[in-house]
């Protein structure tokens, strides 16, 4: 596949719809025929002229009708097995988000459909529950979630992600959360009840202390101090809590990782991870446009700077590469966060750790949870039957 984002459209310098992170909706690399929309015609087609202060593209919530919701994971570079996702699309809008092309499997675009367009699976709870009850289902630890933010803000109103926690509870089944989102102080009561059986911690993403460039790269995610401020009230709960200062991109935000992690230490972080921006498929051509849109006195910068990285292109699929590069500017990347994640004692103490275990530590989250302790998890015992020799 060509390295050259497609349907990549020009701009007119201003924001192309209110409030959104993709400026373009690319064609859907399956189909061969689209409507491509320009970016600055995008709120003239989808306003509603009877309701002019109604925001210009809405979301649209639909559902999902799976069967099954434990996933299973075989990529080498992620370090987690087990993922349960409660959503489909994020209507935080991220721009750089690498899950945007799971939209394409829908018959979507990666683009607008993936953060208006929001596929919600509201009977998730139930089906862990019969998951759950299946003898080879052994408790190992299930990463909520493995694609899209389980507290994006839709979750508010559908409550998907707490149901599921309750029913993580009842089992004490071990878990794992990413999210840059403060609605995850709403879940304190049942992951500080699960972490107390060294069953549960959060990953907070902060890619920025500068509200304004959050606003420009996640939209509708929570503000930085927002966020700072749900790892306080998670790490004071006893909650184990990690920062994950992902992505990197170099230009935009690779300077504040000093920052970041002294902040998130100073929040009551006692682990950090970080990755480099993924582009695959068609955020090629949403990243490029966003890049321009926002950036245009440095848009040919970053992108020379990303593909340093990968080998002259804008992204490689290689595990471990994906989430790291190659060459001189990655290294930089890895150096600093190595040395200033240490500094602010976010990595491991007192143990020597192999190459391989250090990466692991430093590319997720799920090493918060006690992987080496024995699985707390237990199904629930069935009420017992009334006897002819009980008394009352």
């Amino acid at each position: 596949m060509s390295d050259t984002p497609r349907n990549l459209a020009s701009s007119s310098g201003q924001p192309p719809a209110k409030g959104r992170g993709a400026g373009v909706n690319p064609v859907n690399r399956f189909e061969t025929l689209s409507l491509h929309v320009l970016p600055e015609h995008i709120e003239h087609i989808t306003a509603d002229p009877d309701e002019p202060d109604r925001p210009p593209i809405t979301t649209a919530v639909y559902t999902d009708r799976s069967r099954s919701i434990i996933n299973p994971v075989d990529s080498p570079d992620l370090g987690m097995e087990w993922t349960v996702n409660p959503y489909r699309g994020c209507e935080h809008g991220c721009v750089y988000c690498y899950a945007r092309p799971g939209h394409e499997y829908l018959g979507l675009s990666s683009g607008l459909d993936f953060e208006t367009k929001i596929i919600a699976k509201r009977d998730a709870a139930a089906l862990l529950r019969a998951e759950f009850m299946k003898p080879g289902w052994k408790g190992q630890t299930i990463a909520l979630s493995g694609v899209t933010d389980p507290y994006q803000p839709v979750e508010a109103k559908l409550g998907i992600t707490r149901a599921i926690l309750q029913v993580c509870a009842e089992f004490r089944q071990p878990i794992t959360i990413v999210t840059k989102n403060r609605l995850v102080t709403r879940d304190i009561d049942l992951l500080a009840d699960l972490a107390r059986d060294g069953a549960a911690a959060v990953a907070v993403s902060l890619t920025t202390l500068d509200p304004a460039l959050s606003r420009i790269m996640e939209p509708r995610a929570s503000a930085p101090a927002a966020r700072l401020a749900a790892m306080r009230a998670l790490a004071d709960a006893g909650i184990p809590v990690r920062v994950m200062t992902a992505p990197i991109i170099p230009g935009i935000n690779d300077r504040e990782l000093p920052a970041l992690l002294g902040a998130a230490a100073g929040a009551g972080a006692t682990g950090a991870g970080y990755v480099l921006v993924r582009l695959p498929y068609q955020n090629k051509a949403i990243f490029v446009e966003w890049l321009e849109r926002h950036f245009p006195d440095r848009a040919a910068r970053v992108q020379s700077l990303l593909k340093q990285c990968h080998d002259g292109r804008l992204y490689s699929a290689d595990f471990g590469a994906r989430q790291r590069g190659t060459g001189p500017v990655a290294k930089m990347i890895a150096d600093t966060f190595r040395v200033f994640a240490a500094r602010e004692g976010l990595l491991p103490r007192g143990r020597t750790l192999t190459p391989e275990e250090l990466e692991d530590e430093v590319a997720t989250h799920q090493s918060v949870v006690q992987r080496r302790r024995p699985t707390p998890f237990r199904r629930p015992q069935p009420p017992r039957e009334p006897s002819l020799f009980d008394f009352t």
